[in-house]
């Protein structure tokens, strides 16, 4: 089945309609997620808080440009929000043609290579989550643009939008981190995404966060 909405809002829009999926952030379950986030998100965002400056510092001594990238990305009902990252490239694409990162990319940094290879470009986020625009676990945003290309692509690719995106998720540690160069690798990321959104309970996010800071960091397919 292909969907060709004319937005993003538009598709989301439509899945209402359609009843496909109902959120389980409603009611308590709001709540409880929205305190796991303010409560993880401050202790994580002070226990890490040396490891931020020497990145900082490290960034901007080898490479020029800023030290955060900030990138649009959808978030919860497709609306845009900025996504803070550490700079990892030479480039910073914000734009309607965004490439994915491959193996051997000139375009990242000496610095920028390990902090995608251990994920520590991410810990921005944590802002991003301690703020509310995202999640600890959820659904990974992609660039606008790759929303716009999958949406057409992939049944029910857009539901992942009916929850907030997360710095981790199922599908991180199900193994479809990094690089999608296949329509089935990103197929399997949205399998992932959608059983998250039918199954969701604390302990699931608790699990997936453990789960995280055991294998999630480091991934041969991070570029």
């Amino acid at each position: 089945m292909i969907i060709q909405p004319e937005s993003t809002e538009d598709t989301l829009a439509m899945y209402n309609d359609m009843d496909t999926l109902r959120t389980p952030f409603t009611g308590y379950n709001k709540i409880i997620k929205r305190l796991e986030d303010i409560i993880i998100s401050s202790i994580i965002i002070l226990l890490i808080s040396p490891i931020l400056v020497i990145i900082a510092v490290m960034i901007k001594m080898t490479s020029k440009g800023p030290v955060l990238f900030k990138q649009d990305r959808h978030g919860l009902n497709g609306k845009i929000i900025k996504v803070w990252k550490f700079r990892s490239m030479s480039v910073m694409e914000n734009s309607n043609t965004v490439t994915q990162a491959t193996k051997n990319d000139v375009r990242v940094t000496k610095v920028g290579r390990i902090l995608r290879r251990t994920s520590l470009d991410e810990l921005p986020q944590f802002f991003n989550v301690l703020f509310g625009s995202m999640s600890i676990v959820g659904p990974r945003p992609h660039a606008v643009s790759h929303n716009e290309y999958y949406q057409t692509c992939i049944e029910d690719y857009m539901l992942r939008h009916m929850v907030k995106p997360g710095i981790t998720g199922l599908a991180q540690i199900s193994g479809w981190r990094g690089e999608t160069d296949t329509l089935d690798k990103m197929q399997q990321r949205v399998n992932c995404d959608l059983t998250y959104i039918r199954t969701w309970s604390l302990w699931l996010d608790l699990k997936i966060i453990f789960l995280t800071i055991l294998f999630g960091f480091i991934s041969k397919t991070a570029y």
